[in-house]
């Protein structure tokens, strides 16, 4: 399965004739394929070609006198098989800006309804313009308001949107390539890596830094380690899947059930010091209002268990002694 988009780097000597007969010749033979100038001014130093194919891929290669960098949502030609990949923060920012504009601006030609969101659209780049994923990753978005299942698309996207402009995370690879790059919608899947989002929202809110995937000595990565004033919390998230789309309908035990995969993994070989976020999001309001009535214990202490409705409330109870503070505006039974 194709990755999220990275560049790859040629050490070797480039030029303008070899770009055309290595590159754009094997494209053109197997795909079909025109080689033009870029959109935009090529990086400072370099020369540059763009690349669509038939089949709608599209690929750019910039190089200079110390080699290339190429990257695209296509075949890589043989020429550059051998080449080690790399994250846009990995390479040099002339070339990672330009790459940005230049994909920025192929993914709004083909999916305008996304230039409404320009933060979520560079974040997730690497993901709505990749190989395998852009298909099903902008059907989540469009079609299913990035996991709120009450919301409209434009109230769940401009939830992430609005977090995403403050820039809460050093780089966005780790977490955009979380949502995946799969050529089938898995909805549950997804909508459970939003819920980190969500969760990374609600400790920035609260005026913590985040840092995502920290490295235990288990061998396990835990999902966040939330920072403020010196101290360090370790933060886990899971998602249970609504009860009415499980086959014991019930709220206490979709929660329960979903925790224990957790606690009988991970949290259980960490032994302690995390705190567990149950996002119920895909609850409607009676089975939300059942666990709020019940506040069940989760089987794992201490849990926060919240619901978030973007543009009106979030909801949570907690279990346990949850060293984490939450926003203000959560209201906590």
């Amino acid at each position: 399965m194709a990755k999220p988009l990275r560049f790859r780097r040629s050490a070797e000597r480039w030029t303008a004739g070899r770009v055309r007969s290595d590159l754009f010749a094997a494209l053109d033979a197997n795909l079909g394929a025109t080689m033009d100038s870029p959109w935009y001014r090529q990086p400072e130093g370099y020369d540059a070609r763009r690349f669509e194919m038939d089949n709608g891929d599209i690929a750019l290669f910039a190089w200079n006198d110390d080699g290339g960098f190429w990257i695209g949502n296509t075949e890589t030609p043989r020429a550059l098989w051998q080449t080690e990949k790399y994250t846009f923060r990995e390479v040099p920012t002339p070339i990672a800006e330009w790459a940005d504009r230049e994909l920025l601006a192929q993914l709004h030609e083909e999916a305008p309804w996304l230039a409404e969101y320009p933060t979520i659209s560079w974040f997730f780049l690497p993901v709505l313009l990749s190989k395998d994923g852009r298909h099903t990753t902008r059907e989540f978005f469009r079609e299913y308001a990035g996991g709120f299942p009450d919301a409209s698309r434009d109230e769940g996207l401009s939830y992430y949107e609005e977090f995403l402009a403050t820039e809460p995370f050093e780089e966005r690879h780790v977490m955009a390539a979380k949502l995946g790059t799969a050529e089938h919608l898995d909805l549950t899947r997804m909508s459970a890596t939003m819920s980190e989002f969500t969760v990374a929202r609600l400790l920035v809110d609260a005026g913590y830094d985040v840092t995502p995937e920290i490295e235990v000595t288990t061998g396990h990565a835990i999902d966040f380690r939330a920072d403020r004033d010196g101290t360090g919390h370790l933060v886990e998230v899971t998602r249970p899947m609504a009860p009415s789309d499980r086959s014991a309908g019930s709220a206490v035990r979709s929660i329960r059930e979903t925790v224990e995969t957790k606690t009988t993994g991970q949290l259980e070989a960490h032994g302690g010091g995390v705190t567990l976020f149950v996002d119920c999001s895909s609850f409607d309001d009676g089975e939300w209002g059942r666990l709020l009535d019940e506040r069940p214990s989760v089987g794992h202490r201490p849990a926060v268990v919240f619901r978030v409705r973007p543009g009106e409330s979030t909801q949570a109870y907690t279990k346990g002694s949850v060293p984490v503070d939450l926003p203000e505006y959560v209201d906590v039974r």
